[in-house]
């Protein structure tokens, strides 16, 4: 299983800082219709979280020798993204959970409403905000809008998330799962790390290959450790109900294979990740330390 991940925190630790001096500093420029609206943005999106997708858009910079600083913009748009699914994924129409992150979800500590409005606010500040990205080309910012797009739409995350709703109660087969969990987790993490490498205007297909192939197995690696935390957790580390997931009837790795046979796919995806790095040198170091830390995680 994984080695050390005290390089991942220290790593995670400075990509946070560094991220959420610039979402405070967009949120104390930006202006919302009402001060509530604004609140629930800054709610969701300040209110703790590891920033593992900004970190990993961060990392996959530095992995092809460009500076971190040009990839802070396209981060903090894939976590307004994330932020935006969260408070939606939370609602009563979906999966109606209470916590997040140990605090009251956007829709309770607000209301419903204003829950769902935040969310689309989020959404379309992302882009509007990565479209904007200084140090790229506008030809490079296009693909970028294209590449989260995507990501975040009815062929990634919203499109998996739709699945999710309609296999309740469902028993899915692996090839099933994998394919609903490398839409709606996995899309918007293989997303962060590609638009961390196309701050590299000139990265090669092959390098973006191999980095695509590190996230979409760390990607569906996050899932099955998610799976995991929700039988094994603590409610108090984990910040959400242990056992929601189970008490919804949700197909998870889990109940399919077993929790020795989730354990055993979830290094096979730990491996698989860190041999698409191979071809990097010691740059690419952040991503490997990230791929440990996930698997390990214990929220």
């Amino acid at each position: 299983m994984p080695r050390s991940t005290t390089a991942a925190t220290a790593f995670l630790e400075t990509c946070r800082g560094r991220i959420d001096q610039a979402l405070e500093a967009r949120f104390a420029i930006d202006v919302a219709s009402t001060p509530r609206l604004l609140e629930a943005m800054k709610y969701s999106v300040l209110g703790g979280g590891k920033r593992i997708r900004p970190a990993l858009c961060l990392g996959a910079a530095q992995a092809l020798g460009q500076s971190t600083e040009v990839a802070v913009v396209p981060a903090c748009s894939v976590e307004l993204i994330h932020a935006y699914s969260l408070i939606h994924d939370d609602l009563p129409a979906m999966d109606d959970d209470e916590l997040r992150r140990g605090r009251p979800t956007t829709h309770i500590a607000f209301d419903e409403a204003t829950a769902i409005l935040a969310g689309d606010a989020l959404q379309t500040m992302a882009f509007g905000w990565l479209a904007e990205a200084p140090g790229l080309s506008e030809g490079t910012r296009l693909g970028m809008i294209r590449e989260l797009a995507v990501a975040s739409g009815h062929r990634g995350m919203v499109g998996g998330q739709a699945i999710d709703l309609e296999s309740v109660g469902k028993t899915l087969t692996v090839e099933a799962l994998e394919r609903m969990h490398r839409a709606k987790t996995g899309a918007l993490i293989e997303s962060s790390v590609r638009l961390g490498a196309l701050t590299a205007e000139r990265v090669r297909d092959d390098q973006l290959a191999r980095l695509s192939d590190y996230a979409g197995a760390l990607g569906l690696a996050f899932q099955v450790q998610d799976d995991l935390l929700d039988i094994e957790g603590d409610t108090a580390v984990i910040g959400k109900p242990q056992g929601s997931d189970l008490a919804r009837a949700k197909p998870t790795y889990p109940a399919l294979l077993g929790i020795d046979g989730a354990r055993t796919y979830l290094q096979r995806l730990l491996d698989t990740a860190l041999i698409s790095l191979g071809g990097f040198g010691p740059e690419a170091d952040p991503l490997r330390a990230m791929a440990d830390f996930i698997v390990a995680r214990n929220h």
